[in-house]
C-alpha cells in the first residue's frame, strides 16, 4: 500500500526541518554558488513573512513551498527527491489558493527548474541580475490556477 502525499501549511515546529531541507537541496542543486552561502537562517527569516506549505508522506517532509502572499510570489519550492510529483503537487496547491497570477524568480543556470516551470505553464516576463550578484535570474509568471487543494 502506498502512503498518501499530504500538502498542508507547515506547523511552526516543522520550520527547522524545512530549513534543513532548504539548505540540503540548495547545496545539492545550486552548484554554481558556494555551499556556505546557503544558510538555515535565511529560510527561517523569510518564513516569518511567508506562507510555508509542506508535502508530507509517512510523517516525513518531502518538499516545501513558501509564498510571499502580498505579491503572490513563490519564494521557495524545494523537493528532497525529484521525479515523484511532489513539486507539481506543491505548486498546484499554492496556485489554487490565489485568484491572481503566481510569479517567481529562477536563477539562469537552473535549467532543470526552468524546464519544470515551463512544463507547468510559466512564461518568462523579465530577465535581470541583482546588484552585487554574478548570477542572472528570470522572472516567470503563470496566469491561471492549478488544481484546487484537497481538504
Amino acid at each position: 500500500m502506498t502512503a498518501r502525499l499530504e500538502i498542508r501549511r507547515a506547523r511552526p515546529e516543522e520550520l527547522p526541518a524545512c530549513a534543513d531541507l532548504y539548505v540540503r537541496v540548495l547545496r545539492e542543486t545550486f552548484t554554481w554558488i558556494a555551499p556556505e552561502r546557503h544558510r538555515r537562517e535565511d529560510f527561517l527569516r523569510a518564513a516569518q513573512e511567508e506562507e510555508v506549505y509542506v508535502a508530507v508522506e509517512d510523517g516525513r517532509i518531502l518538499g516545501l513551498a513558501a509564498v510571499y502572499r502580498p505579491q503572490n510570489f513563490l519564494h521557495s519550492l524545494y523537493v528532497d527527491r525529484r521525479g515523484r510529483g511532489v513539486g507539481k503537487a506543491l505548486l498546484d496547491h499554492v496556485s489554487a489558493l490565489s485568484d491572481r497570477p503566481l510569479s517567481l524568480k529562477v536563477q539562469a543556470p537552473n535549467r532543470r527548474a526552468q524546464h519544470f516551470y515551463a512544463r507547468e505553464g510559466f512564461t518568462c516576463t523579465e530577465r535581470g541580475q541583482d546588484a552585487g550578484s554574478d548570477v542572472a535570474w528570470l522572472r516567470l509568471v503563470r496566469h491561471g490556477r492549478g488544481a484546487p487543494p484537497e481538504s
